[in-house]
């Protein structure tokens, strides 16, 4: 469990995306080594990490995704740090946008299935239905993918469940006009932390992204007061890191929140004990490492 004067030193991966799942396996593997080099203890890529977000999904096949999830595995199991890796994941015959938690033995400790999907992912993908909430080295967070960054309520409520760091993968594929606008840190993330009183980690994709598709960059670490730790380019891989504080984090607007005003207090604890109970099975029915 988090005590008073817990840090994490947390990374977070701006890569661009490789031609194929082994290229995309050699760059996770490369950036993990690096993060461990530098003592980081988990480390965020973005969002479908695995395949690239511009991949053709409808011909994505089970094994070879379940071998990437396995070598996944393998790398936090050799280099003894959390690894967070945005990855499509089959459920049953359908397939999901997720984040994966492998812990430091690979073990899978979570899976959250993006809630909000844009057009392009109604395409291939089926939402998920819970609130992400888990724990790193006893820590509670929570994570969001790419386009959920609109819906402050995901976040809002892991912070009301607990979480005190958000992990926001994320793979922008957007006209050049639209992603200049959101470099510099203008997409409203610091305002998220702050709302909450949480740290905030951004892993993005960077650089054209084939078929006229641009993203930003502006991989970020976001401290509860706004404050930019860690802020990446929007031309360059990179790899940031930066140790948090988590007696800075203490999520006091999100737990306020439960209390006043109390006509909605009841509805506010209720979905916080749902959210936990959903916690416990998020990896349930995902075709996942053992």
């Amino acid at each position: 469990m988090m005590t008073a004067g817990s840090t994490l030193r947390v990374a977070a991966a701006q890569l661009k995306f490789a031609d194929s799942l082994d290229g995309n396996l050699a760059k996770i593997e490369q950036i993990a080594a690096k993060a461990a080099k530098r003592k980081a203890d988990v480390v965020l890529y973005p969002e479908a990490a695995t395949t690239g977000y511009g991949f053709d999904f409808t011909h994505l096949k089970r094994k070879p995704l379940r071998d990437a999830l396995d070598h996944c595995s393998q790398i936090a199991r050799a280099t003894s740090i959390h690894l967070l890796v945005g990855t499509p994941v089959f459920k049953g015959r359908k397939l999901a946008n997720c984040l994966v938690h492998f812990d430091r033995r690979g073990r899978v400790r979570h899976c959250y299935a993006k809630c909000q999907l844009t057009p392009s992912d109604k395409r291939f993908f089926t939402p998920g239905n819970a609130v992400s909430l888990f724990e790193i080295d006893g820590i509670p967070v929570t994570s969001i993918i790419c386009h959920e960054r609109r819906y402050p309520e995901l976040v809002r409520l892991a912070c009301m469940a607990g979480a005190r760091i958000v992990f926001h993968p994320n793979a922008g594929m957007d006209a050049l006009s639209v992603s200049k606008k959101k470099r510099n840190g203008n997409d409203g993330i610091a305002a998220r932390a702050f709302e909450n009183a949480v740290y905030y980690v951004f892993a993005n994709s960077v650089g054209p992204q084939g078929g006229g598709k641009w993203s930003a960059g502006d991989s970020k670490i976001v401290a509860p007061d706004m404050r930019f730790l860690k802020l990446a380019d929007n031309e360059n891989e990179d790899l940031l890191i930066a140790n948090l504080d988590l007696s800075k984090a203490t999520g006091k607007y999100a737990r306020e929140s439960m209390e006043h005003p109390h006509v909605l207090s009841s509805t506010w604890k209720s979905l916080v004990r749902q959210i936990k109970a959903d916690a416990r099975k998020s990896t349930e029915g995902f075709d996942l490492p053992n």
